[in-house]
């Protein structure tokens, strides 16, 4: 291959070693979703998204281990290898993420039917309390899904964000209460939120495929310089 340019190979590991940084971010935002996401009993499809970010972070990663070995030691079959890699694992990415920006309001849809199957409320489960208390939240529409069964999972804290309004006065939550003052809880439905949480995280996934992509592309030239 020939003694490569000094400034050519520093580049060159500069970029890999940024790839493959991206790369295990990727792989640790991963793993801290699908911790999230394995909480929720339906959010099958989700977690399947998760796993094909867990293959695309394994290749890159393994892709950035070629590319270094290629330039440290200048050997040409693992730059090979690694262009290989790269321009493939490249339009795989692209066609993931036109679908995924293509497709974001019919998945928006699913997820909302999906969970709408859930009605009636009946009994509360700890994630959906969980989920109450960290997003501020009541039921998946409003308060009104656990008719007189609300949990205190939906009690407004002092510190809440979201507005509030009075429990209706038959609900459970003024079994146990002494007096006659409101019992404020969370007026919204929690769908809306936990939705747009799911849609943000795959926005984060698609845009840092998308920005390891464009990596990927700018070492094309690069590569280039090494023939």
């Amino acid at each position: 291959m020939g003694r490569a340019n000094v400034w050519l190979k520093r580049a060159f590991i500069f970029v890999i070693s940024l790839i493959a940084i991206i790369s295990l971010l990727l792989l640790g935002f991963s793993l801290f979703t699908h911790g999230y996401l394995h909480q929720q009993e339906e959010a099958e499809r989700e977690i399947v998204a998760i796993h094909v970010m867990y293959v695309i972070a394994v290749v890159i990663i393994l892709l950035a281990i070629f590319g270094a070995i290629g330039v440290w030691k200048e050997k040409r079959w693992a730059l090979i290898v690694y262009a290989v890699g790269m321009i493939l694992s490249s339009l795989v990415m692209l066609v993931l993420n036109i679908r995924g920006l293509a497709s974001q309001s019919q998945v928006r849809e699913e997820l909302k039917k999906q969970y709408l199957n859930l009605l009636p409320l009946v009994n509360s489960t700890e994630v959906l309390n969980d989920i109450q208390r960290e997003l501020q939240c009541c039921g998946l529409e409003s308060y009104q899904d656990w008719k007189f069964n609300i949990p205190n999972s939906c009690l407004c804290t002092n510190n809440s964000t979201n507005p509030c309004v009075a429990a209706p006065r038959n609900s459970s939550l003024f079994n146990s209460q002494k007096g006659d003052g409101p019992i404020m809880i969370y007026e919204k439905g929690c769908l809306p939120y936990f939705i747009e949480t799911i849609m943000s995280v795959t926005r984060i996934g698609l845009g840092v495929t998308m920005g390891i992509m464009l990596l990927w592309v700018s070492t094309i030239s690069l590569w280039l310089s090494w023939l």
